[in-house]
């Protein structure tokens, strides 16, 4: 069987699985997490465990307990640059917990249905974007295989075509998107969260066109951005009508150094049922 080695295992989070396995639950128990519904996708980062651990937490923490036949995991590629979307089409990804398995009828569903995707198993070799969402995955979803997607140099062609790609090749299916993306990179914690805000509030209001809109204007608002635009179109084709933002930080809420910081956002979307208005109690 094919097999794609873990790539950042012992340096961007533990190489052995009961230290692994530590490190995950720990993340897993510290998160606070009240959504009830159907989730079809959610939004995580990919930072060093260490640093984007406690956020990512949060979005995988409302996955346990659920049960999905596939996880379809997109994300930037940060080393390989090219046009499209590359699929790693059979096999097994590789981590400290096991292999995890491809779903290669899935995959090819989704490439037959997307233009964009193609065979590209060399960006895959030293990607973290995906592997840093399986030792998660693995803990809350275990045995559930996996399509994985990196996108290349993230056009609005390549971003459309794939969102219309997932969504026809996961009608029917019990499938979660994965959106794997971190914010804004080394600015002061401040105007990171200035920066960041942008994000939230087109992801708060399920606005992918007007999260794209903002991507084309200021690229470096979101290293994943263009896979989030993609996860957000597929998953209100599929019929997702609600976001939940879980949680926001960044880098220095765990290193101290607020000068230079990396933003981390978890957010869910499917669908939730409304929270109940607040009351003011009856006049006795």
């Amino acid at each position: 069987m094919q097999i794609r080695k873990a790539a950042v295992a012992g340096s961007w989070y533990p190489d052995t699985p009961a230290l692994l396995r530590e490190e995950v639950d720990r993340h897993l128990s510290s998160a606070e997490v009240t959504c009830a519904g159907d989730v079809t996708a959610i939004i995580s980062p990919h930072a060093g465990l260490h640093y984007s651990g406690p956020v990512a937490a949060h979005a995988y923490k409302l996955l346990a307990g659920r049960r999905y036949d596939v996880v379809v995991l997109v994300g930037p590629s940060h080393y390989v640059g090219f046009d499209g979307v590359a699929i790693y089409e059979r096999g097994a990804f590789e981590t400290p917990f096991g292999p995890v398995a491809i779903a290669e009828q899935c995959g090819a569903a989704i490439a037959m249905a997307a233009s964009s995707v193609r065979h590209h198993s060399s960006a895959h070799v030293r990607e973290h974007s995906l592997e840093m969402q399986l030792p998660f995955l693995q803990r809350v979803l275990p045995d559930t295989p996996i399509v994985p997607l990196v996108m290349g140099y993230q056009t609005r062609d390549t971003i459309l075509n794939l969102s219309k790609g997932l969504a026809a090749g996961l009608a029917g299916r019990s499938a979660l998107l994965v959106a794997s993306t971190d914010l804004s990179h080394y600015h002061d914690a401040a105007t990171a969260a200035r920066l960041d805000s942008e994000v939230i509030k087109h992801v708060g209001a399920f606005d992918a066109e007007g999260l794209l809109a903002a991507l084309e204007s200021f690229p470096h608002h979101a290293c994943g951005g263009g896979p989030t635009v993609s996860v957000m179109q597929a998953a209100k084709t599929l019929g997702a009508r609600d976001v939940r933002i879980l949680k926001y930080g960044d880098s220095g809420d765990v290193s101290g150094d607020k000068d230079a910081v990396v933003g981390y956002l978890a957010a869910a979307l499917g669908n939730f049922p409304q929270k109940p208005e607040a009351r003011s109690p009856k006049p006795e």
